[in-house]
């Protein structure tokens, strides 16, 4: 019954799926699909053909597709080797794999934040 709960505050974004507009999960949000808008989630899966454009904001975040614009992170980031971040970008922690790429400004502030 609490892996039920615990799926019933997730959100997934499927390939082929367009979203514009404002998204909230207290879940895991995974994006396979094209999301404009603003995004906020514990944990944010951006799989290899996703995108998300705006203001993001995620506890945990893992890109192996686009994360582009405004992004917050309280906590880690994790820029696979098909991932690009693009834009402005605060964390506490950071991690890009080989192939990762990263462009704008980054900001670390402290996992206490």
């Amino acid at each position: 019954m609490a892996d039920l709960q615990t799926q019933q505050n997730n959100i997934t974004i499927g390939e082929g799926v367009t979203f514009t507009g404002s998204i909230t999960a207290p879940g895991k949000a995974t994006v396979n699909g094209v999301v404009t808008g603003n995004l906020s989630a514990d944990d944010l899966y951006v799989g290899k053909n996703g995108q998300v454009s705006g203001v993001i904001r995620a506890r945990e975040i893992a890109v192996h597709g686009k994360l582009i614009k405004d992004i917050v992170c309280q906590h880690h980031v994790l820029i696979h080797s098909t991932g690009l971040v693009s834009g402005t970008l605060e964390y506490s922690e950071m991690e890009i794999l080989r192939g990762g790429q990263f462009h704008g400004v980054m900001k670390q502030k402290s996992s206490q934040s």
